[in-house]
């Protein structure tokens, strides 16, 4: 762009007041040197936020030049303020039919692409007949930014490029002789079928071959386009899959990480289609792939992180391609700590019997690096390695004794972490080392590390002599420890009193009485109710369930489902390769439904579910058995029903603070746009109030208005009122961070300016939670319990919502009050031994992807509701808790 240049810098400088009276003058000026100075003044004032629209007709007259560098900049002007000034944008539609047909090809090209940039429809009526001319011009810069063209016009109006015939213009041009254009074309074709969901690439024998061709000859970023496009393409047969893997094969030395990636791609897709009559040909291939793969991790560090993320799912389908290349996996000095957790995690899965004692040297080496997370996760890499190869455990434990014996706190409680699940994973071989743990035990101050040893003592009670002495210690601060430490002391005790009932009939009494009496935890008290129940009335019984066999916990390197793994390699060198999620669990599409729970009869029923990780081991108390799945329409959230949600208008300035203004405001969503709501009363000012400047400070909900400029309707004058409605978006820039360990901030801080009076005031309003609620945020009812499962007890939130409404303890109209907030029903089910109780669970995902889950228990006869609220975002848990029982009250 012209603003480029070296000494630009100045055009970004702080203008005087008057600057645009100034700005006006040069705009106008017959000196093209000024005009031009002029205009880069105003791009460069648009570029760092300032509200330059008032000079659109000035703008706009110097598009009428010869000089391409003035109207480049025009354009780039016309394209940033189109949306918001759709009539005047319309005068500019003579000069861009004209410069389409303009002899300066730069000029064409450049008339096609900004009208297919500006996304209003009236421009797009004029828009057909040059893209039509562009799409056959003689230069290929013109033919292949109209091919782009094609792309953004099918966004628009897809039925408008079906009927002008455009797509089938763009397979012609797949038979270009130029490679940049076959490149353009192909690259325009896969993001309509990206758009439209339909394979509007077919790619036949002839079309396929032009591809491969301009293959050798294209740009790098055209060689990416085309063979993502050669990924899609399934070969008649394993000879075919093996003559493209072969013209495929060079792209695997170019100096451009993605387009090794994307050949990777390729390969790793039709090495599938080869078969393993094949065997020879796909050995040959594996051993073709590890060096490039090798050659990505000399690359910055960024670039390492992305490949490391896509080595990660290749070594889970082919683990033998790298499996004798572990040493460039091993974690240098100077890694950015991402960089170095990825690298363990691909060392862990590349391990084997034949270079363990290498890794273990390696890792016993980064446990005493300074990082404490790094070191955490290379002891937590020890451990698996232990439960991954058998043979190597008792050396495993051997290493992680001598780092028990540095005393480090960290590195000790690590240590105790993964020897309870080496213990889960070799019961009865490796209990010699338990007095050693028993030594450290004055170390332990972190949650899952002591919940790790209490649940080690509880097991091993009758080989340790002093078991009830070691648990009575933790239970001195029973009332202040962390959930999971207080379930595990609670079975842990039971343990205990069933192995040595003489002498724990006292501890075990003072556990349950404390579990169920004096803890609000809903969990403790119901294990603390099972356990006393069952120890009151069989006590063989209790032996049975809490003594019983422990499942034997499973290796989890190669943790991704196979089907999974199938779909994120062949999202190999995307985003979704890095996330290790497929794309519509990120991507929202234009048009694509909410979403529905799983209403399928025949789904597997869950309630055996047992969660093989949990600390002791138990059967699962989270009985999700019997949940009825409803089969609530998804119209209930339509706009105009009774339960549409409206803004909660509260007063956030007086006319002493606005310049005689009064205002309320609130946030509400409307037809999936989040909007900030305004009423403003004019009491004493003595102007009209029209049209607004709006802006948003940083915030914890990334806000920020989609256009500056909003119209108060009807204009208030004196005396009078209107409404104002800003449209949101939210953008990463405009996060404001949340400090560790602290809640959410839902303060908003909003500046308006009055463009008539020219006045400014500030205001905060809070966000209620439930307006930022995605309509994506639908799940299934299997995902839903795997989530909850996943999710640490510790980021549970409880609340009691009492003198609820009649309506808002009507579980059917409360699921349709909450579908139109986005809140979305999964199941429901009666709560057992409790008579006319019943429990609901909901989901909610946040327009920033963040999951809430949430478990409503609701008593017959009884206005009130009890509300659990689970989610790995902590800090917005509370606005989420909150958000739910103002729905509740609503």
């Amino acid at each position: 762009m012209a603003l480029g240049k070296e000494g630009d810098a100045r055009f970004f400088t702080t203008q005087k007041k008057g600057e645009m009276h100034e700005l006006r003058m040069e705009l106008h000026s017959s000196d093209r040197a000024i005009k031009v100075d002029a205009v880069k003044k105003v791009i460069a004032s648009m570029t760092v936020g300032k509200d330059v629209s008032m000079l659109f007709t000035d703008v706009l007259k110097c598009v009428q030049t010869g000089n391409i560098e003035l109207k480049k900049l025009v354009y780039l002007y016309l394209i940033n303020y189109a949306k918001t000034q759709p009539e005047l944008t319309l005068l500019a539609v003579n000069t861009f039919v004209k410069d389409a047909s303009d002899a300066n090809p730069l000029i064409r090209a450049l008339a096609v692409r900004t009208m297919g940039c500006i996304r209003v429809d009236r421009i797009t009526e004029y828009l057909c007949e040059p893209l039509s001319r562009a799409l056959r011009d003689d230069d290929p810069y013109v033919r292949k930014t109209a091919a782009v063209c094609v792309a953004k016009l099918y966004d628009i109006a897809p039925d408008l490029v079906v009927e002008r015939g455009f797509l089938e213009t763009l397979h012609d041009l797949i038979s270009d002789s130029n490679p940049s254009v076959v490149a353009n074309g192909v690259a325009a074709l896969s993001e309509i079928a990206e758009t439209s969901g339909k394979d509007v690439m077919r790619i036949s024998a002839s079309v396929l071959q032009k591809l491969l061709a301009a293959l050798n000859e294209c740009t790098e970023w055209g060689q990416v386009f085309i063979l993502d496009s050669l990924s899609k393409y399934t070969p008649a047969d394993g000879r075919e899959a093996e003559g493209i893997i072969e013209r495929v094969t060079p792209r695997l030395q170019h100096a451009n990480a993605a387009v090794v990636m994307s050949a990777v791609k390729v390969i790793l897709s039709y090495m599938e289609l080869m078969g393993s009559q094949n065997s020879d040909s796909i050995r040959a291939l594996t051993r073709k792939l590890a060096p490039p793969l090798v050659t990505l991790l000399n690359s910055e560090p960024e670039i390492q992180y992305v490949a490391l993320r896509n080595i990660n799912l290749i070594v889970q389908k082919r683990p033998h391609i790298l499996e004798n290349e572990i040493k460039v996996f091993f974690c240098k000095y100077n890694d950015p700590i991402y960089v170095k957790m990825e690298k363990l995690e691909i060392i862990i899965k590349l391990v084997s019997e034949k270079n363990i004692e290498q890794v273990l040297l390696e890792l016993k080496e980064y446990a005493t690096e300074v990082d404490v997370d790094f070191v955490r996760k290379a002891v937590s890499a020890i451990g698996r390695c232990a439960v991954k190869l058998e043979r190597a455990a008792e050396r495993c434990i051997g290493v992680l004794l001598d780092l028990i014996q540095t005393k480090v706190n960290y590195v000790v409680q690590e240590s105790v972490i993964v020897i309870k699940d080496i213990f889960r994973r070799y019961p009865n071989r490796y209990e010699s080392i338990i007095a050693t743990l028993c030594d450290n035990l004055d170390t332990l101050d972190e949650p899952l590390a002591k919940a790790s040893m209490i649940w080690i003592i509880g097991e091993y009670a009758e080989r340790i002599d002093n078991a009830d002495e070691l648990l009575d210690t933790f239970l001195e601060t029973f009332e202040e420890e962390d959930p999971v430490v207080q379930l595990q002391l609670l079975t842990a005790t039971v343990k205990c009193f069933l192995k040595d009932p003489d002498d724990t009939q006292d501890m075990v009494q003072r556990v349950l009485d404390m579990a169920t009496e004096e803890s609000d935890n809903p969990d403790l008290r119901d294990r603390g109710f099972i356990y006393w129940r069952l120890l009151s009335t069989d006590p063989e019984a209790a032996k049975m369930v809490v003594l019983g066999d422990k499942p034997v916990i499973e290796d989890d390197t190669f943790k991704l489902d196979p089907a999974l793994l199938n779909v994120l390699i062949g999202q190999i060198a995307t985003l979704s390769s890095v996330y290790h999620k497929p794309p519509e669990a990120f991507v929202i599409r234009r048009g694509a439904g909410t979403g529905t729970t799983n209403e399928d009869d025949d789904e597997e029923d869950e309630d055996d579910y047992e969660d093989e990780n949990d600390v002791d081991g138990g059967a699962d108390l989270l009985d999700m058995g019997g949940l009825s799945v409803n089969d609530q329409s998804q119209d209930d959230a339509a706009p105009g029903s009774r339960f549409e949600p409206t803004a909660p208008m509260n007063l956030v300035t007086g006319p002493e603070k606005s310049g005689g203004l009064e205002v309320l405001a609130g946030f509400r969503q409307y037809r999936n746009t989040i909007r900030l709501e305004m009423e403003i009363n004019n009491v004493s000012a003595n102007h009209v109030v029209a049209g607004l400047a709006v802006q948003l400070n940083k915030n914890a909900f990334g806000l920020s208005p989609s256009t500056q400029q909003v119209m108060c309707e009807p204009p208030a004058g004196p005396g009078g009122s209107g409404v104002a409605v800003i449209e949101l978006v939210t953008t990463p820039n405009m996060l404001a961070p949340v400090p560790a360990g602290q809640p959410a901030n839902p303060q908003v801080q909003v500046a308006i300016k009055n463009m008539t009076s020219g006045n400014v005031f500030y205001f905060a309003v809070n966000l209620n939670f439930e307006a930022i609620f995605s309509s994506d945020g639908a799940m299934e009812r299997s995902s839903f319990i795997e989530n909850w499962k996943s999710i640490d007890d510790r980021n549970e939130l409880y609340a009691t919502v009492g003198d609820l409404p009649s309506e808002s303890v009507d579980i059917d109209l409360v699921q349709q009050k909450f579908q139109a907030s986005n809140v979305f029903f999964i199941a429901r089910r009666p709560v057992p031994n409790a008579e006319g109780q019943e429990v609901v669970y909901f989901s909610m995902r946040t327009v920033t992807d963040m999951e809430f889950l949430a478990e409503l228990t609701f008593k017959q006869g009884v206005n009130a509701c009890k509300i659990c609220l689970k989610t790995e975002n902590a800090t917005y848990g509370l606005l989420a808790k909150k958000a739910l029982e103002d729905l509740l009250r609503a």
